[in-house]
């Protein structure tokens, strides 16, 4: 039985991983993380008023995580039940909506190709689509310096987290994943609406990516010897050293690794509606940044989830091997 956990495992996400970089988020398939959303403001409308927020924002997460859970769980049960076959692709399908490999490079590329033609009037425009800083001034370096951060930073929440938890249950778990980044994303602020609110929300997101960031660190170092020019000598040193100076206690650690290992520096000054924001410098300034910097921070997100998927799909083959 576990050595089919394991094969059938590998199934659902290879082919979830090839799925995602065929189609990417088509806009005329349903998506699960839309109905999240909906789910979310609905409750955040109803329970963000009055006393008692923080423990209402610990129902609100609870509430919907296992929502998500539970109705995940059946979705595959009942198509498991019509075939093996049906059950697969169900589970490969809705494997493949928690992971953005080709969103997450597509968005890198879109900020890159306006900067190779001199246009940073759209690169900028681009830029703005993925980050919540202000864009419109910026030079071409503080343009390049946003989205190699973005790039790094979402390789977790976007790639190696849902893959993760994935790896150890299925669809099923991989939903719940996505409903906590969700969750985090649209009331985790420590803004005054959703200061308590979001508090738990925003700490479940903090555990669940707290393993995936640091594992997603060490297999770009790894793969880091198969792309030219990586400073792999110094990068782990400069991530041990920068990862924690981040705000967020998982963001730091892909991108202090991706800032060791192109020899440059991120984190700075950023502005957020006209307000100031200086962020943690990670990584030592050997040199300015340069525009083929997007296409080298694509790569790094490239080998740390390759990987990483590798990494987990050996682990889970000893495990199984082991216990039968």
């Amino acid at each position: 039985m576990l050595e089919s956990y394991f094969y059938i495992g590998s199934i659902v996400l290879l082919g979830a991983v090839l799925l995602d970089l065929l189609m990417g988020d088509p806009r005329w398939l349903p998506h699960p993380v839309v109905q999240m959303g909906k789910l979310i403001t609905s409750l955040d409308k109803s329970w963000n008023k009055g006393s008692y927020k923080k423990q209402k924002g610990v129902l609100l997460a609870t509430t919907v995580v296992i929502t998500v859970y539970a109705l995940t769980f059946a979705i595959v049960f009942v198509a498991h039940q019509l075939s093996f076959w049906a059950g697969l692709a169900v589970e490969i399908y809705l494997v493949s909506t928690t992971i953005a490999i080709k969103g997450l490079s597509d968005a890198g590329k879109n900020v890159l190709k306006p900067l190779l033609t001199g246009n940073i009037g759209e690169a900028r425009k681009s830029l703005s689509m993925i980050v919540g800083r202000d864009t419109e001034t910026l030079s071409e370096c503080e343009v390049v310096r946003g989205t190699v951060e973005t790039v790094a930073e979402n390789t977790v929440d976007g790639i190696t987290a849902p893959l993760f938890w994935a790896l150890i249950g299925g669809a099923p778990l991989a939903m719940a994943y996505r409903a906590i980044n969700t969750l985090d994303s649209m009331v985790g602020y420590k803004s005054e609406k959703y200061l308590q609110f979001g508090w738990a929300s925003a700490r479940l997101d903090d555990l669940a990516n707290f393993l995936p960031a640091r594992l997603t660190a060490l297999t770009m170092w790894f793969m880091s010897i198969f792309i030219k020019n990586s400073k792999r000598k110094t990068a782990w040193m400069i991530t041990w050293r920068d990862a924690r100076k981040h705000p967020s206690p998982n963001s730091g650690w892909p991108e202090a690794m991706t800032a060791g290992l192109m020899g440059i520096q991120l984190g700075g000054i950023n502005y957020y509606r006209g307000v100031k924001s200086d962020r943690a410098r990670m990584g030592d300034p050997m040199r300015e940044l340069a525009i083929a910097d997007i296409t080298t921070s694509i790569r790094y997100m490239h080998g740390g989830w390759i990987g990483f998927l590798l990494v987990g799909l050996f682990l889970l083959f000893l495990w199984t091997e082991g216990i039968t």
